[in-house]
């Protein structure tokens, strides 16, 4: 008799593997989101961190928009779609925003990048602390 739990493993990844990306997704090199804001991240070092340059798209400050420095981190490990963090600071205003999210490569081979983003405004005093994120 064949014991269940070596078999049922074995199914598992004879049918899930063909679900699991083979590609491997990189963010080293330049992105355009949904808004026309440019992001290029220059390589992803050996411990996983890198450094790039933001261009929005979309600002709610009056002064020209500018190129911003951007400071991430990867995750590093031995699956494809990695996931990752980064901190803009806006040289235009007194904000800062971080993403976060993972990098997908499609049934295209196509890479792309999920995101969520949270923006911190400048807050004159304690008291305006809550409606500054």
């Amino acid at each position: 008799m064949v014991p269940a739990t070596p078999f049922l493993l074995v199914l598992f990844l004879a049918l899930g593997a063909h679900s699991l990306s083979t590609e491997k997704c990189s963010l080293t090199g330049s992105w355009k989101n949904d808004l026309g804001s440019n992001m290029t991240i220059s390589k992803v070092r050996e411990t996983g961190d890198f450094t790039g340059i933001y261009f929005t798209a979309v600002s709610a400050s009056p002064k020209k928009i500018e190129k911003s420095p951007l400071q991430g981190f990867q995750h590093l490990h031995p699956l494809s779609q990695p996931t990752f963090g980064f901190t803009v600071n806006w040289t235009f205003s007194d904000t800062i925003t971080v993403f976060t999210g993972q990098c997908f490569v499609d049934d295209n081979g196509k890479e792309i990048l999920k995101t969520m983003w949270l923006l911190r405004l400048h807050a004159d005093k304690l008291g305006n602390n809550w409606k500054s994120t």
